[in-house]
């Protein structure tokens, strides 16, 4: 069964994009929403949860636009991408969420960016 893409989207409300984009990119700010524990080596992220970790490479970086990561462990060409969307007329920040899912765990996938997102808007002052 393959995977199927999706995207989310996520009101970021006006924080400042270099802000976003710390907690987007860096050990220390995935931290505050993603994992309980990051480390990067290189283009290597080592993600942390309840003792079990994942590792994920950095495939593709454009700084304050967006980061997409693959997970290692994955056989196909799926990714992750966190991307940031400013709008030219309100100045408005969204983030957009793009992730693989088998379709049995679409829902779920979804659910489980919907409260990693709302941790980190919570973190940003965005609720």
């Amino acid at each position: 069964m393959d995977k199927i893409k999706f995207t989310r989207e996520y009101s970021m409300k006006s924080v400042p994009v270099a802000l976003l984009w710390t907690y987007l990119s860096t050990p220390s700010g995935l931290e505050n929403w993603f994992a309980d524990t990051v480390k990067q080596s290189g283009k290597q992220f080592t993600f942390g949860w309840n003792g079990n970790e994942q590792i994920a490479q950095l495939i593709s970086v454009r700084t304050y636009s967006y980061i997409r990561f693959h997970w290692v462990d994955e056989q196909d060409r799926s990714y992750f991408e966190l991307r940031i969307e400013v709008s030219e007329l309100t100045d408005s920040i969204d983030l957009l969420v793009t992730d693989y899912s088998y379709p049995d765990e679409l829902e779920e996938s979804k659910e489980l960016w919907d409260n990693q997102i709302e941790a980190l808007q919570r973190n940003l002052g965005c609720l």
